[in-house]
């Protein structure tokens, strides 16, 4: 059955895509018949239509850069078919293919292909970078150190060529406590460094340069202070004068006391424990004391104290041992001396009233010793009983007391000092008063006048006289 052509349907001339396909046109674009072996002169059947594919091959074999899209021999490629389905190899974590090869063996191509285009591998790189970084840390620390050296060095001048001068000093009454020993002496100056040093002002300067602006002197008075850390110099100034910031650790001895009754007063004073003290005389050499000397007795010189915070009951023992050898020295008392002077200062201090008779009653020791009689002094017969009732009377216990310091039982002087004599009495025993004075007695207990005598006589009748006294004052010492 024969087709009848569609009218309106383009002819092959008109459709070149379609004669194409049919193979109707040749390649100068003339129009014949195709065979089904290709031959143009048999065109007895009408040939199949080309797929689209096909078409492409046949378009892209026929173009001039075919060879470029070919084969090495110019023939062309083949395209493979889109409509089928093209399987992807699937990748297992350590494995490789032909396809895929391993992730070691890209690295190492990586590597290669970097060799070759003058790169170091990545190690060597690695490596230099870190070379780097710690050369660049050490310029800086070095920098850095240098720049502290000379920060240390210089401050001060830094500062002062560039303007930026610290304070000289703190602002306000500061804060926490330190103890400050203001020695008996010091000037200003000293008091500033002092200061200064002990953290309660900034600089020695800030408080000196205030002491010089006051109108009047300041008078500071020695002890230990009890002040804060990082007070302004006004502040440090005003807390100095108040004596309410003094620490009272002192220590009034007066003279005639026994070294029992002076370790007390020590142990009030500094509340250092009387064991302590006992400990600390045991050995009267280490502080300079004669081997002849019995005890410490009469070595502790008696005056007004003043102890720093932190002392040791030796210390404290060395201070007043140390004040008795000055006192010797000054008195022009011989090395070899100083214990028989201490004894007989001793007596004249316990014995004597006022000051004058210090002089009279060492001259009535001296004449007693030189006539060879005994001293038959009451205090000494109390001293060896250990006996202090207060009373001017000896007990018959203490006068008949066969003991080495009882000089009623005794020849000569007692073994050892009796009290911690003064100056006045210590210079007493080696100035004598003049005269020929075998006795004494005081008469009046309140006044302390006192009746020197050459003959028992006179004597008796002081004794009496003093007997009246204290008839009329029982109560004054009799």
């Amino acid at each position: 059955m024969s087709r009848t052509p569609d009218k309106d349907a383009p002819s092959e001339e008109q459709d070149p895509f379609t004669a194409l396909l049919n193979g109707s046109h040749s390649a100068d674009g003339a129009s014949r018949s195709v065979g089904p072996g290709g031959d143009p002169a048999r065109g007895a059947t009408t040939p199949q239509p080309l797929s689209r594919r096909e078409a492409r091959q046949r378009s892209a074999a026929e173009r001039p850069d075919d060879t470029a899209r070919g084969g090495s021999d110019g023939s062309p490629v083949s395209v493979p078919d889109e409509s089928a389905e093209t399987e992807r190899p699937h990748i297992l974590l350590g494995t490789a293919t032909a396809e895929q090869p391993t992730v070691a063996a890209d690295r190492a191509s990586r590597r290669a292909a970097a060799q070759d285009d003058g790169y170091p591998p990545r190690e060597k790189r690695s490596r230099r970078g870190l070379i780097g970084t710690i050369i660049a840390l050490l310029v800086v620390v070095g920098l850095v150190a240098s720049g502290l050296y000379v920060w240390n060095t210089f401050e001060p001048q830094i500062r002062a060529v560039m303007g930026w001068e610290e304070p000289n000093d703190f602002e306000g009454s500061g804060t926490g406590e330190v103890l400050v020993t203001i020695a008996d002496g010091e000037t200003g100056s000293d008091i500033s460094d002092t200061l200064a040093s002990s953290g309660v002002t900034k600089t020695a300067e800030a408080f000196y340069k205030l002491l010089l602006a006051q109108d009047e002197d300041v008078v500071f008075q020695p002890g230990v202070y009890r002040l804060a850390k990082e007070m302004s110099a006004q502040s440090a100034l005003d807390a100095l004068q108040d004596p309410a910031n003094k620490i009272e650790r002192t220590a009034v001895i007066r003279e005639g006391l026994t070294g029992a009754t002076i370790i007390e007063e020590l142990s009030a004073a500094t509340d250092i424990p009387v064991e302590d003290f006992e400990a600390a005389i045991e050995d009267p050499t280490q502080y300079g004391v004669p081997e002849n000397a019995v005890s410490m007795e009469g070595w502790l010189f008696p005056a007004t104290y003043t102890f720093d915070p932190g002392l040791t009951a030796t210390q404290v023992v060395k201070t007043l041992v140390d004040r008795t050898i000055s006192s010797l020295d000054s008195a022009g008392v011989p090395v070899e001396d100083r214990e028989r002077v201490l004894t007989i200062a001793s007596i004249i201090q316990r014995e004597a009233r006022q000051a004058d008779d210090f002089y009279k009653v060492s001259r009535v020791i001296q004449n007693r010793l030189d006539d060879g009689m005994r001293l038959e002094m009451d205090s000494t017969a109390q001293y060896g009983v250990n006996e202090a009732s207060g009373s001017v009377w000896s007990s018959a216990e203490a006068l008949g007391s066969d003991n080495p310091w009882n000089t009623y039982q005794r020849d000569g002087l007692p073994v050892g000092p009796i009290a911690s004599p003064g100056d006045v009495a210590i210079d007493a025993a080696m100035h004598p008063a003049d005269g020929s004075w075998i006795f004494f007695v005081t008469v009046n207990l309140d006044t302390g006048e006192t009746v020197f005598s050459n003959t028992i006589a006179e004597h008796d009748a002081a004794v009496a006289q003093l007997r009246a006294w204290c008839a009329d004052n029982p109560d004054s010492g009799c």
